[in-house]
């Protein structure tokens, strides 16, 4: 309970800066992963500061890297399997949007886009993350038209939610926090959760659907606080059963990634990956993309 009651202050100021962020960022649908000509002709023109020209050039370099390793054994696999160009489709939070990546290059899917697309054209995206979104709004959002005919040509789904759950129990409990809030709060989130995996397989029983985990961003200041790491892995646990369950849907497991990892692989918010988190969870998809189509 006193540990609960501890990081009560740091949650409320964690959560006032993460929100702080989010809304200083242009609109999602507003970013494009490749800049128009008349952009580029703009960053031609505009002398770089040196700090970001090193990190442009880093990224690109740890792409290319990324594409290398990228089997023709993996993208043989796409040809055989599909006979035609694969449509990915994102769907969910910010962690699908890439909000964290200054590199504005898309967060993990775009990684994926660019490492799958280097050599040829092999796979179409189609990127539905808005940050912040919750179950009970991506419930919503799965019945909109243009979702639904996206998710209905897909071969391939992402899907990142459930951290804003959480979040949002800190935020209704604020004055009061404690360990049930979260227990009370995770039985209506397994069925939100579960009915969002029905709907999608229901919209498109043939495609491959992907639930990525959430990872415990406040780890790095209260490892020794276990009650963090418990809702968390219970939140996974939830993912993994219920994609367990339908023929459809696999897990992928993240929280791994950013466990312990003292490398800096999160945005200037403490609370989103940087391009270096992202590049990680990319490669952690691919492998099982690949693994699961092979």
């Amino acid at each position: 309970m006193k540990k609960i009651l501890f990081i009560l202050f740091a949650i409320i100021l964690l959560t006032i800066g993460i929100l702080y962020y989010i809304d200083s960022q242009p609109p999602a649908l507003n970013q494009p992963l490749i800049p128009e000509e008349n952009e580029e002709e703009l960053m031609e023109e505009t002398e770089p500061i040196q700090d970001d020209q090193d990190e442009v050039e880093e990224t690109a370099e740890e792409e290319n890297s990324f594409s290398e390793r990228l089997s023709h054994v993996v993208k043989d696999t796409f040809g055989r399997i599909f006979q035609r160009e694969v449509k990915i489709v994102a769907i969910g939070d910010s962690l699908t949007r890439g909000v964290g990546d200054t590199t504005n290059s898309g967060g993990y899917v775009g990684i994926l886009e660019r490492s799958l697309n280097q050599e040829e054209e092999i796979a179409t995206f189609e990127n539905f993350g808005i940050p912040g979104n919750r179950t009970d709004q991506l419930l919503i959002r799965l019945g909109q038209p243009e979702i639904i005919e996206a998710l209905e040509e897909a071969n391939i789904v992402l899907v990142t939610i459930g951290a804003n759950d959480i979040m949002e129990v800190a935020k209704e409990n604020i004055t009061n926090l404690e360990i049930k809030d979260f227990i009370q709060e995770h039985s209506d989130y397994e069925e939100r959760l579960e009915e969002i995996l029905e709907t999608l397989s229901d919209i498109n029983s043939n495609a491959d659907i992907y639930l990525l985990g959430i990872y415990n961003p406040f780890e790095r200041y209260f490892q020794d606080i276990e009650e963090l790491n418990q809702i968390v892995n219970t939140w996974n646990e939830t993912g993994s059963s219920l994609a367990n369950e339908m023929d459809n849907i696999t897990f992928i497991p993240i929280i791994d990634l950013f466990a312990g990892n003292e490398d800096p692989i999160f945005a200037d918010d403490n609370f989103h990956p940087n391009y270096a988190g992202y590049y990680l969870m990319a490669e952690r998809v691919l492998d099982y993309i690949s693994r699961e189509e092979g």
